[in-house]
């Protein structure tokens, strides 16, 4: 029996402890030392490191560096379009064993229900499901949502065991200029942890964001946005995702210093990069490769992010810490070989013995069909905003190109990478449908959609055929959501994501082949982007800069208003 007596004796070393961990070196990432030493388990507790400790299950981890459990600090579990259970399986061997979520995903399509979901689902998972409340559903009011909560509605799902804190605080502008609803929603977790997300911003916007009790940022993408961040007191996430990729902007600014107020996280992350790259791991490896010293980076990865976040009880493995452990090959390669998540061994067994519930948000595409006219762009001035994609990252420029009317119609235009982009409401609330430009897709003929489309999760579409367009739009209707590439009124390739439209119903290995398909029939449209469907889903969140689009039109993130 876990009990307080018997985690002293165990420490002790007067019985013998529930699992040991023999032969291995530790990794101190308050220190920096390598040791040999054996680690004592207590139930989900660490209660000794050091030698001659009995254990009633001995692991033999003879040539392998134990080091703490790695936190992702944010990220949005429905962007790995997978369940949380799934993701709980592509994610926990790799050696993440504590996400701290935002469903505001899920929370934007349903409401609280996928916040309970969540919260459900995070007493059943391995690995240590965070669930933080979403603060912007909608993330502003230049978008259609299935669902608006006010700071009424949050509190119906605080006092969860899953909770620290509420999530990213996308409406900056709310912020700065004391937006009533937002600072009902600040106010109810004053003096509790409030996660931010401020992109660009600086001066005295900044100081007053911080003022507001935000304490930490993911939104940094130079290392002089995120130096100054830190000079006034954030923490700083370093981020990369499968869109936003800012670890190599943000690496030469982690060192031995200031490693105590870095963090990690991917953010939005799908289980083809996972596949290809890795999740955490990926990033501890490539920092290390460019030349970050290693406990600077296994800090960042665990303790740093655990005192960020007010988790006492994890970061290092140390007597009275949960056992989250990754037992690696080699620290310059992070390759996990072993993985304890609260003194479990994560294998298959683990995930077998879990109790899965069911998902929510069937039946949630709700958009009237649609037919080619509909995307039409109109205008006699040739004078035209084109939303500039930067791939890699989740920003865009705000460029503007002469574009002339043919017939009432301002049509795509190919040679000069210009196609038309659209988003269609998906609610069932007004039918709305708004179309602009974008450059950077590269694609030349057909179109992709997608009900992944941040953070309203309407229907985005871009093509060059505004045929294939509505046939491609109509398809997320009839499959409950998901992407769709189409060429010459044929379906080239689809996933359908039932769950809210966000997630699949099928394990992970089977959406990574999925993506790989529609990744081949998206390049074969000429597309250049290494993760179009992730990057069109950005194009339309109107609270990062510069240029975006919702169904209610083009967005002037900068002016945060519409372009009429």
């Amino acid at each position: 029996m876990d009990t307080l007596e018997t985690r002293i004796a165990m420490g002790r070393g007067d019985i013998p402890a529930d699992v040991v961990l023999s032969g291995g070196e530790v990794l101190c990432v308050v220190t920096g030392a390598v040791t040999s030493a054996d680690v004592a388990i207590c139930g989900d507790t660490i209660v000794g490191v050091g030698q001659g400790y009995e254990g009633k299950k001995v692991i033999d981890v003879s040539g392998l560096t134990l080091v703490p459990g790695f936190i992702d600090t944010h990220l949005h579990i429905e962007s790995s379009l997978v369940t949380p259970f799934e993701f709980d399986r592509c994610v926990a061997p790799r050696g993440v064993t504590t996400a701290i979520c935002d469903p505001h995903e899920i929370a934007n399509v349903i409401g609280l229900d996928g916040i309970r979901y969540f919260q459900s689902a995070s007493e059943r998972t391995v690995m240590d499901i965070k669930v933080q409340l979403s603060s912007c559903v909608p993330s502003s009011h230049m978008e259609t949502t299935g669902a608006t909560l006010l700071a009424d509605d949050i509190a119906e799902v605080m006092g969860h065991p899953s909770n620290v804190g509420l999530a990213e605080f996308m409406n900056y502008p709310g912020v700065i200029h004391r937006d009533p609803e937002c600072m009902d929603k600040l106010r109810l977790f004053e003096g509790g942890h409030i996660d931010g997300h401020c992109p660009q911003l600086s001066g005295n916007d900044l100081n007053a964001y911080i003022a507001a009790g935000i304490r930490t940022e993911h939104e940094a993408t130079t290392a002089e946005e995120a130096l100054e961040k830190l000079r006034k007191g954030m923490r700083v996430l370093i981020r990369e995702g499968s869109v936003s990729k800012d670890l190599h902007a943000l690496q030469p600014i982690l060192n031995d210093l200031t490693s105590a107020y870095l963090c990690l996280c991917t953010d939005d992350r799908n289980p083809l990069d996972i596949g290809e790259h890795g999740h955490l791991d990926y990033m501890i490896h490539t920092l290390i490769a460019l030349g970050s010293p290693v406990p600077a980076v296994y800090r960042a990865a665990s303790l740093s992010a655990a005192e960020a976040f007010g988790m006492k009880d994890r970061g290092q493995i140390a007597p009275g810490k949960r056992a989250d452990i990754v037992a690696v090959g080699s620290l310059q390669s992070c390759d996990a070989k072993l993985v304890l998540c609260g003194g479990t061994v994560v294998n298959d067994a683990a995930f077998a013995g879990r109790e899965v519930i069911e998902p929510v948000g069937r039946q949630s595409v709700k958009a009237p069909k649609v037919v080619a006219e509909q995307f039409r762009h109109g205008g006699n001035n040739p004078e035209t905003p084109v939303i500039g994609i930067l791939e890699g990252k989740i920003i865009t420029e705000f460029l503007t190109e002469d574009i002339p009317s043919t017939d009432g119609d301002k049509k795509p235009d190919t040679d000069r990478d210009l196609i038309r982009i659209a988003v269609v409401e998906r609610h069932g609330k007004n039918g709305n449908i708004a179309t602009g430009f974008v450059r950077g897709f590269g694609l030349k003929e057909g179109a992709i959609a997608s009900t992944v489309c941040h953070d309203h999760h309407n229907i985005a579409v871009v093509g060059a055929n505004y045929d294939d367009m509505a046939v491609a739009s109509n398809r997320l209707g009839e499959i409950e959501g998901g992407f769709v590439v189409v060429k010459d009124g044929e379906i080239l390739a689809e996933l359908a994501l039932p769950v809210a439209g966000l997630m699949s119903l099928e394990p992970f290995e089977v959406v990574r082949d999925h993506l790989v398909e529609l990744r081949s029939a998206a390049t074969s449209l000429g597309v250049t982007l290494e993760e179009p469907f992730l990057q069109l889903a950005f194009l339309a969140l109107p609270v990062i800069p510069a240029l975006k689009i919702t169904d209610r039109g083009m967005v002037d993130v900068h002016k945060f208003e519409l372009i009429s």
